[in-house]
Order: C-alpha cells, then sequence, then structure tokens
C-alpha cells in the first residue's frame, strides 16, 4: 500500500539515487552499505523486484540487474495514513471495488458512497478519503 500512496502523491522522499549493477542473492540485496536497517528504498530498472521494500528485504527473487536503488527518508505521519489507509481498504475494498453502485436483494439495498474530485460523479476510494491528508507531501508531477 505504501508505494501506492507514494505514487499518488508523486513523492518518494528520495534522498540519494544510487545507479550501477546490483545483485540480489538470497533473498537480499548484496553490497549496499547506504541503507540503515527499517530504512524505506525502492528498486528500478529490475526485473523482478521493482518495487518499495523495507532494509533489509528478505524475500527478494534472485537476480542480477542493472538500475538504481533509491534511499528514502518517508515521513513517520505518511507511514501511519499508510497503515489506515491499509485498515479502510481491510474494511471497504470489496465494497469500493465492486463494478455495481447499489445493489438490491430479499429487502436488503445499499448504495455506495460518492465523492472524490469529479464533482461526486465517482465511487469512493482510500484516494478520495485520504486525497487531503497526503496533500501535504503531493509533488506536482
Amino acid at each position: 500500500m505504501l508505494e501506492q500512496i507514494l505514487d499518488f502523491i508523486h513523492n518518494y522522499f528520495v534522498t540519494e539515487e544510487h545507479k550501477g549493477t546490483f545483485v540480489i542473492e538470497n533473498g537480499y540485496v548484496r553490497d549496499i552499505d547506504f541503507l540503515i536497517s527499517g530504512q524505506y528504498f525502492k528498486i528500478c530498472g529490475s526485473a523482478l523486484n521493482d518495487g518499495v521494500y523495507k532494509y533489509p528485504a528478505s524475500n527478494l527473487l534472485d537476480e542480477e540487474f542493472s538500475g538504481e536503488i533509491w534511499a528514502m527518508a518517508v515521513p513517520t505521519a505518511v507511514i501511519k495514513i499508510s497503515k489506515e489507509i491499509s485498515d479502510w481498504m481491510d474494511k471497504y475494498g470489496d465494497v469500493t471495488n465492486s463494478p455495481y453502485s447499489s445493489e438490491s436483494f430479499g429487502g436488503y439495498s445499499y448504495t455506495k458512497a460518492q465523492g472524490g474530485r469529479s464533482g461526486g460523479n465517482s465511487v469512493m476510494s482510500w484516494q478520495s478519503m485520504f486525497a487531503s491528508r497526503l496533500n501535504a507531501w503531493r509533488k506536482i508531477s
């Protein structure tokens, strides 16, 4: 979820970009001394492992790739909001991902909440629910 949020706000909080050839062996990135335990990082240019991880990530797929590893400094507040969004998605994700905006059967009916930036024409999503709280970190793309 954190990667989706960072993509949504166009901000990965990159502190350093390291370009080169990297080896992932036994699930770990070898020979990277620029990350500290608990720090987030992004792998770019990998055939198997592109994405955001927390160091030391141990579940990567073994490969050698030429690309980039970005050291990141994600604010604690963004990480907390990420957890809130994950909890919100656990609770409402099935409903928001449903192709139906309303349903009725056996005396029961419901209508999805509408909202968002398009003047009430879109289905409520984590983006529309949490956008105002994430805007402080948004970068213009």
